[in-house]
């Protein structure tokens, strides 16, 4: 990338108005707290040791991340996946560093937060973020840096919660039938739908 790159995209683009840039208060407050607890869903982005990314989706009753009484941290369990812990790595061995998108069904604004990561590993403190009969084996503790509302425009194009772009799952094989076809292996006998109900026995 030239020295310049930078100059070269602010030429390109309109200078960011003075509120997109104000608005990231440093932390959680009564606005994004409550966005919080109505969210059931986010995607963590981390950084590894070699400066890899990696982007996990996270989700959970709404509020199962939680906010500090000053807004300055987050709590968020790490609930049973595919055990590659690619994200949980990422944090133990590289800088910590994370990317958090919130988001709430029906509604196309999201919440942001930046911040760096440490795992938590407190049996006593995990009881409480109990679910689906399960309590987690560990913690995110996330130091808050950067907290901010983020324009709907991108779930507005996507028009994520409406109907124009969505598509009947048969329109995809199973996500076991591509995972086996990418590597070789024999079509698996199982059904999506039982496919489906035997991941639901396992959240």
């Amino acid at each position: 990338m030239p020295d310049d790159a930078a100059a070269q995209l602010e030429a390109l683009y309109k200078p960011p108005h003075a509120l997109t840039v104000a608005k990231d208060i440093g932390h959680v407050d009564r606005h994004g707290r409550r966005f919080i607890e109505l969210s059931p869903f986010v995607a963590l982005a981390s950084v590894g040791p070699e400066g890899g990314v990696d982007v996990s989706p996270r989700g959970g009753g709404p509020g199962f991340v939680r906010v500090s009484e000053d807004g300055k941290s987050l709590l968020m369990p790490d609930r049973p996946g595919n055990n590659r812990l690619d994200s949980l790595k990422n944090i133990a061995q590289g800088s910590g560093e994370v990317g958090l998108m919130f988001m709430i069904p029906g509604v196309d604004d999201i919440y942001r937060v930046n911040g760096r990561a440490s795992l938590v590993v407190d049996e006593a403190l995990a009881e409480g973020f109990a679910e689906f009969g399960k309590v987690p084996k560990t913690l995110l503790r996330i130091a808050v840096r950067e907290a901010y509302l983020h324009c709907p425009k991108a779930l507005m194009r996507a028009d994520l919660w409406g109907d124009s772009h969505r598509v009947d799952r048969a329109t995809l094989p199973s996500l076991s039938e591509m995972v086996s076809e990418q590597l070789g292996l024999e079509k698996p006998k199982a059904t999506h739908a039982e496919q489906v109900e035997s991941l639901r026995e396992t959240l």
